[in-house]
């Protein structure tokens, strides 16, 4: 509007009186998204399952899922993510320096023409990187899955069956597939996992209840520490009595007395 003033065209901001609500909270996360260890590795191995023998099309698409588990990656960072990105060593923890993000645009709003635009970090300016440590049990599900399904031309770990952009009907397809082999009937049709962007919401509840301080959490995931904050509020359980004992500590306060 400003630009359009500066232009001529306006002779005031018609918006300059506008109000609007402000957030009432509708992105907090709700806790029954949330899926524990065990069911996390029982979705992955049911992702592994969908498909023939000879198409994988779930076979490769357990990495991508379990970046999002244990990596709290975004669908479309690991879409980008490519192999010269990745430190994955024999053993211990390795790392993921994310550098772009891939998501699906639409044809008539990308440079490119294609469906997937290429664009940089959320939250960040175009050039800059976010390094994510990544736990021993994700660094071999990477290296596994690079031994058998090798990278796409240009690098990327993650591609379709013809070595293409993974698109996000592609992925959905399969977890939508995967969640009935892995799920009793009664949590089928609930909300647990019922996106794989739920999956990077455990994967963030989990360091919180690990009692990772909110800031590192904010910046391996990507997201501001108030945006932590607020989203994953009710998500955060079980550190009632630590804090406690850490006020008692902080004002030198003696329990038995």
């Amino acid at each position: 509007m400003e630009y359009a003033i500066e232009c001529g065209y306006l002779d005031d901001n018609p918006l300059a009186g506008l109000k609007r609500a402000g957030s009432r909270g509708g992105d907090v996360v709700d806790p029954r998204v949330l899926v524990n260890a065990v069911q996390g590795r029982q979705l992955l191995t049911a992702v592994s399952y969908v498909g023939s023998v000879h198409r994988n099309r779930g076979r490769r698409l357990v990495a991508f899922f379990a970046c999002q588990l244990y990596a709290a990656m975004r669908p479309a960072e690991a879409v980008g993510l490519r192999e010269k990105d990745c430190y994955l060593p024999e053993k211990g923890w390795g790392t993921l320096t994310l550098k772009e993000t891939r998501p699906v645009s639409g044809k008539k709003w990308t440079d490119s023409g294609k469906r997937h635009d290429k664009r940089g970090l959320k939250s960040r300016e175009a050039k800059a990187d976010r390094p994510v440590p990544v736990p021993p049990p994700l660094v071999a599900i990477l290296r596994r899955h690079i031994e058998e399904f090798g990278t796409a031309k240009d690098g990327r770990i993650f591609a379709n069956e013809r070595g293409e952009v993974l698109g996000t009907s592609s992925y959905w397809r399969v977890w939508q597939e995967a969640r009935p082999f892995a799920l009793p009937p009664e949590k089928v049709n609930s909300p647990l996992a019922h996106r794989p962007y739920d999956l990077r919401h455990t994967c963030i509840t989990n360091w919180l209840n690990a009692g990772v301080p909110v800031a590192e959490v904010a910046r391996r995931a990507g997201n501001s520490p108030e945006v932590i904050h607020r989203r994953y509020e009710g998500c955060i359980d079980g550190h009632e009595e630590l804090n406690n004992k850490k006020i008692e500590q902080a004002m030198g306060w003696d329990q038995d007395a």
